[in-house]
This record gives structure tokens, C-alpha cells and sequence, in this order.
């Protein structure tokens, strides 16, 4: 856990052995595909059909894209791990979702001579931290000349911030727009301050998984920091996730009062109340960390 907190890359291979993968599956798996599945949701309307997932272990993030994306028909998932990848196509064999039980599971070490197969999704879950920072950059290159629609998640401290701004600044630039979390593809309004754009995703623990982190509570918050861009046109007009502001922390709640703090596409972050005399009352007492705010007419 120290080193999923820290900003240093690590000097050798995580998963380097069967045991660390079974421990890696039981203690961080369930909490990877939580934040992939969370951010995945913001991603309605898209219909990928090919995905390559990069670093992807034992397959969490796959997991999550075939139940968010009933279209996909091709999955890869790659790592370094030979153990990891065994492991994922064991899992994957017990699933209902034929893309996951035909998946490729491909031995890939990630190097500045990288080349990346096209695909209509890519997924870098977690991985970002784990490179240095040329293999960094040229990984984000490669990712945005292979993929239609990028998808990166890192931890939800102000180092894993740091690492996804600098992604998408760089697919930004490389012509892609921006999903979510933001309402735009502007410059982030927290890069360069005290606070950091993150989230949650909050995950039941099986017997297992409290087993594995001695933990005595039955669930667990998964905070993470995540963007999702598209190169098409026609897949950004697609989703219909995308959000005309984004509620970055829990909403306050005082009788007849919710103040949000809410992401907007025209005046950066904004302090928002909404008193019981607005029509938005009750959307926003419904409103959680994440939310599009103002809420889709119903």
C-alpha cells in the first residue's frame, strides 16, 4: 500500500510471481474493477468494439469494460506478468461475456520502443505509476495514435492527479476531447493548487477480500482519479455521459440547504447552493461525489 501511495516508481516488477498475483487478486483486483466500473459509467453511449487493455493483470479492468460495453467483440489484455495473465484467463473462462472467455491474453513489456496495436478502447488502470517517465510519455504517444477512445485511472492522490493531468493534457493536444470527469477540454481549474480532482467507488468486501486486509468493515471507498477522451466525432456526439458539470466532493446538507462544489465548463470550480425554494432541491439532495450536476431533465 506504500507504494501504491507513493509517487517513486517502483524499481522491480510488481506481480513477480504466482503468489503475488493470488495475493495482488484477493487484496487490489476487487478495488481496481470498482474505479474502472465507476468511471466506465460516465461513458454511456459508446460502442467499442475492439479493446486493449495495457498493464491490465489479471483482467479487472476488462471485467469492468464487458459489462459497461455490451458491444465489445475483442478483448487483449497485456502485462509483464506471465503469472498475472494466467491467472486472468483462468477467472476469465468462468465468465458469461464470450469477449472475456475469447480474450487474448498477451505477454507485453512496456518499453520507450513500445508499439500499440489499435484499438477502439484502451484502458491504462493503475499503470502510469509503474513507468518511468520516458516509457511514461512515449506509452501516452503510442496510445493516442492507437486508440479511439482513451481510458486512464490512477490512484486518487495528488501524485495520481499529477500523472492523469499529464495524460490528458497530452491527449488533449493530440486532438482528443474530453468525456469525463470534466464538462470540458479546457485546463484542469485545480492543476497548480492545494487540491487535486479525485473520486470514489464504493465496493462490498467478500469474506476474502476482509480476510486479505484484516479489515473488519464489510465495504470499502476506492478513491481514484480518472479521465476518459475520444478522438471521433461521432463517438464524442455518442455519449451521452458527458456531464455540464461534475460534483467534485460530497455535497453539504444543511436543512433546506445542499452546497456543492461543481466543475463547470465556463467558470472553472464553483461553490453552488441550491436552497429549498429551487426547483433542484431534490436533485440535489440526490446528488452524490461524481454526479453530473445540473441533473438530465427527466
Amino acid at each position: 500500500m506504500a507504494g501504491y501511495r507513493s509517487a517513486k516508481t517502483p524499481l522491480t516488477p510488481i506481480l513477480y510471481s504466482a503468489e503475488a498475483v493470488t495475493a495482488y487478486a484477493a487484496y487490489r483486483m476487487p478495488a481496481t474493477h470498482a474505479a474502472m466500473r465507476e468511471a466506465f459509467a460516465h461513458a454511456g453511449g459508446l460502442t467499442p468494439t475492439t479493446m486493449l487493455d495495457l498493464g491490465g493483470g489479471a483482467g479487472a479492468a476488462a471485467w469492468a469494460a464487458v459489462e459497461a460495453f455490451s458491444s465489445l467483440a475483442t478483448v487483449t489484455v497485456t502485462d509483464q506478468s506471465r503469472a498475472a495473465l494466467d491467472l486472468g484467463k483462468q477467472l476469465a473462462d468462468t465468465s458469461t461475456a464470450s469477449a472475456l472467455r475469447s480474450a487474448r491474453w498477451w505477454p507485453l513489456v512496456l518499453d520507450p520502443g513500445s508499439v500499440l496495436e489499435p484499438a477502439d478502447l484502451i484502458t491504462a488502470a493503475y499503470l502510469l505509476g509503474e513507468l518511468d517517465q520516458p516509457t511514461r510519455d512515449r506509452l501516452i504517444s503510442q496510445l493516442s495514435v492507437a486508440a479511439q477512445i482513451a481510458v486512464i485511472v490512477e490512484p486518487g492522490t495528488p501524485a495520481g492527479y499529477e500523472r492523469m493531468l499529464t495524460a490528458r493534457d497530452a491527449l488533449i493536444d493530440s486532438g482528443f476531447h474530453v468525456l469525463a470527469p470534466c464538462p470540458h477540454s479546457l485546463a484542469c481549474p485545480l492543476a497548480g493548487g492545494a487540491d487535486w480532482c479525485h473520486f470514489a467507488a464504493r465496493l462490498d468486501r467478500s469474506p476474502l477480500h476482509r480476510w486479505a486486509k484484516d479489515a473488519e468493515l464489510g465495504h470499502e471507498d476506492e478513491k481514484f482519479a480518472y479521465v476518459i477522451a475520444a478522438r471521433s466525432p461521432a463517438y464524442v456526439a455518442a455519449a451521452v455521459g458527458t456531464a455540464p458539470g461534475r460534483v467534485l466532493r460530497h455535497p453539504l446538507t444543511r436543512k433546506g440547504l445542499v452546497t456543492m462544489t461543481v466543475c463547470t465548463p465556463d467558470n472553472g470550480v464553483v461553490r453552488t447552493p441550491i436552497a429549498k425554494s429551487n426547483p433542484l432541491y431534490r436533485a440535489a439532495r440526490d446528488a452524490g461525489w461524481g454526479s453530473a450536476w445540473p441533473p438530465a431533465p427527466r
